[in-house]
């Protein structure tokens, strides 16, 4: 499990406790994500790329989700994934 998203998510908003405030959350839940011992649940997904200004997207926490369609069903015109976001 590649936790350099949500590390960066993290930074991102100011450290973990800043992260767990905004999604109201304990701390050592967002720590488990870091450590890596727990996945982020896709359901906070978007709470952190909101939190973060779409500075780490969904797809990037959570590739295994099918974001592109989510968006669509939802209704939000996906975002370009850049060349360096597809790991070019």
């Amino acid at each position: 499990m590649n936790t350099d998203a949500i590390r960066a998510a993290a930074e991102k908003v100011g450290g973990q406790a800043s992260l767990a405030r905004l999604l109201d959350v304990k701390p050592p839940t967002v720590n488990q994500w870091v450590k890596g011992e727990r996945q982020v649940p896709a359901e906070q997904c978007p709470a952190i790329e909101r939190a973060t200004s779409g500075a780490v997207r969904c797809e990037e926490l959570r590739p295994d989700v099918p974001w592109e369609v989510l968006r669509l069903q939802a209704g939000i015109e996906p975002e370009p994934i850049t060349p360096a976001e597809q790991g070019a």
